[in-house]
């Protein structure tokens, strides 16, 4: 499960996400680094879920929403790896 926590108060920002949004994050994780052998490196794991927590903290909570940064984020990671 991912551990997001945020102490710091940032104006028009999400600083605490609910459990259906985390749940939300978890699922959208794992369907996105199953296209990545064994299930992805540490490292691309952790690219995915900081880009999901930041959309999510944006107000991007939906399966939809965070999915689709998900998919931009391997992307990413796929073409730096040529």
């Amino acid at each position: 499960m991912l551990a997001v926590t945020s102490h710091a108060y940032r104006p028009g920002v999400m600083t605490e996400l609910s459990e259906r949004t985390k749940a939300n994050m978890d699922v959208v994780l794992e369907q996105t680094c199953r296209q990545l052998p064994h299930g992805g490196d540490h490292d691309s794991r952790r690219f995915i879920a900081e880009r999901l927590i930041e959309a999510a903290r944006a107000g991007h909570a939906t399966l939809g929403e965070l999915g689709i940064v998900a998919r931009h984020a391997l992307a990413e990671i796929l073409a730096k790896r040529g």
